[in-house]
């Protein structure tokens, strides 16, 4: 309910769905805080929405992304043409989350609209998902963002002239993992750190993305642009759609963060106000700035270089100002992505302690550990999972071709079910309401950008949906709201087994469950065993 105190009804069914999520909340909390839900303080104001949509959306992915793009569309103005559609379908996608985050104001994020739209299961499956693949994959890749800058600086000491292939694969993922055990142990031994130099982290990335610009601005006034410009913008381009969805897959990873103010909407002061403006604010500034960094890198570098390289930012210091330069932009990169990484392990491991708190995981993963008062184990996990991404995971290509289809095909049925609400719950008030074609054309891109896996991206494709289904017998075996008696029959063998790890007494041994107030659980003794 909002401060002006407006009465609502979110379901006219009565379904209680609040009880079945997780709070992905906890993945933009404060690491002090145990506690989520409705019951918090609202102190999330609109400009506080905006910074922190901002400050997500201008990640590592503007300093790789571009050089993945332009060797897709294989022209500059296709290019750029990738980079308006990814920024406008991202904003399609905003506004209809920001008519979603208005009129269910919940902490969560999609899993909550899932939860209403779909019920308790595909709920759990986002949140599995976003716990088992698209943290640790998204934490790996900017993982190896920062291995490649480092690697290319350390070459770059020693030669002249290194080209990306010259770094062998082996030395990223190395450094990569060295970076994760780094940030581990600094996670796990201080409570703190990561907050206290996150706004440290995010000035240094803003300030590089922003030297991009003005630099590359003055030399196209300077009249010094390079080849890039004086060709047609369009000669060469690809005529492959598959080629596009790739292309697609990453500028959309570039503009990812675009919903992260519905996962705090139960803490802003007026969601129902604040919402749609810290989205569409946040959109503009940051289309903005990326169309004009892509702009600058083409003014400076070739096409060809910037189809190459993975650390563009690099090649646009080195050629501006030589070695010094490349050093300068590198060392910037590099300190964001490491702060981005220190950030985003922080909140996954602290979102998985929640899940070993709720029963959702062994309870192991949702203690703290006592002295430190870190959930060490939840951090463990997590690099575990990551680590295994960098070395299994393939390519950087790869890695973002799977984060990007895994999190649009929840994206696509979240956005889906804004349409599906608007049928099945007309009477829900909706203080910011999009026109019902957004969500259309959101869904029918989204659809065909899942669809083109199949062609383009087949391995991630098939390992994207062995994670989700892979979540529905988890579900099952250790929701701890569900009544066990409706447990299907070829997991009935395990679901003991599943009790003992959790700490609770299994069904079958005399003990039933039976809810209380408050949603927790007594353990009575069975009429069969008195």
């Amino acid at each position: 309910m909002s401060e002006r105190g407006r009465s609502r009804s979110y379901s006219m069914t009565g379904f209680d769905f609040q009880r079945d999520l997780l709070p992905l909340s906890s993945s933009l909390s404060e690491p002090d805080t145990t506690s989520f839900g409705e019951s918090g303080e609202k102190n999330i104001t609109l400009l506080h929405g905006i910074g922190l949509i901002v400050g997500l959306q201008i990640g590592s992915g503007i300093f790789s992304s571009p050089g993945v793009v332009v060797a897709n569309t294989q022209s500059v103005g296709a290019s750029l043409v990738v980079w308006l559609v990814s920024g406008l379908l991202g904003w399609t996608g905003a506004s209809s989350f920001a008519e979603l985050g208005s009129s269910i104001p919940l902490n969560g994020g999609p899993q909550a609209y899932l939860a209403y739209a779909y019920g308790p299961l595909v709920s759990y499956l986002f949140a599995w998902t976003s716990i088992s693949a698209l943290q640790p994959g998204g934490n790996a890749v900017i993982s190896l963002i920062f291995a490649e800058y480092l690697n290319r600086l350390a070459w770059h000491a020693t030669q002249d002239e290194v080209a990306p292939d010259d770094i062998p694969q082996w030395a990223n993922k190395l450094t990569a993992v060295a970076a994760v055990l780094s940030v581990t142990i600094i996670c796990a031994a201080t409570r703190n750190l990561g907050t206290r130099v996150s706004a440290v982290f995010t000035t240094v990335k803003i300030a590089a993305l922003i030297f991009v610009i003005v630099l590359g601005m003055i030399q196209l006034i300077r009249g010094k642009a390079s080849e890039s410009f004086s060709q047609p913008l369009f000669e060469d381009s690809s005529h492959s759609p598959s080629a596009y969805s790739l292309a697609l897959y990453s500028g959309l990873w570039a503009f990812s963060g675009w919903d992260q103010a519905n996962y705090v909407g139960g803490e802003m002061k007026n969601p129902g106000r604040d919402i749609p403006r810290a989205i569409h604010s946040s959109m503009t500034v940051v289309m903005a700035l990326f169309l004009l960094a892509n702009v600058s890198y083409f003014v400076v570098l070739d096409k060809a270089t910037v189809g190459m390289s993975n650390t563009v930012a690099l090649d646009f210091g080195r050629v501006l100002f030589g070695p010094v330069g490349g050093v300068v932009f590198a060392v910037m990169v590099a300190i964001s992505c490491f702060g981005a990484l220190n950030g985003s392990t922080f909140t996954s491991a602290r979102l998985i302690c929640v899940a070993g708190q709720e029963g959702y995981l062994p309870a192991m993963f949702g203690r703290l550990n006592k002295s430190r008062q870190t959930p060490v184990n939840a951090i463990l996990l997590q690099a575990i999972i990551t680590i295994v991404f960098i070395v299994v995971g393939g390519s950087f290509q790869s890695l973002i071709n799977f984060s990007v289809v895994a999190s649009w095909s929840f994206f696509f049925l979240t956005v889906l079910g804004l349409v599906i609400l608007r049928v099945k719950e007309p009477l829900l008030e909706r203080p910011y309401k999009t026109w019902i074609v957004t969500p259309l054309v959101f869904c029918a891109v989204a659809l065909f950008l899942l669809c083109m896996p199949i062609i383009a991206a087949p391995l991630e494709a098939m390992a994207v949906l062995g994670f989700v289904l892979a979540g529905i017998p988890v579900y099952y075996l250790t929701n701890p709201n569900r009544n066990q008696t409706g447990l299907p029959a070829f997991l009935g063998f395990f679901n003991t087994y599943i009790a003992r790890i959790r700490g609770q007494p299994s069904a079958g041994t005399g003990w039933v469950a039976v809810a209380t107030e408050g949603d927790e659980v007594e353990m009575r003794t069975s009429r069969y065993d008195q």
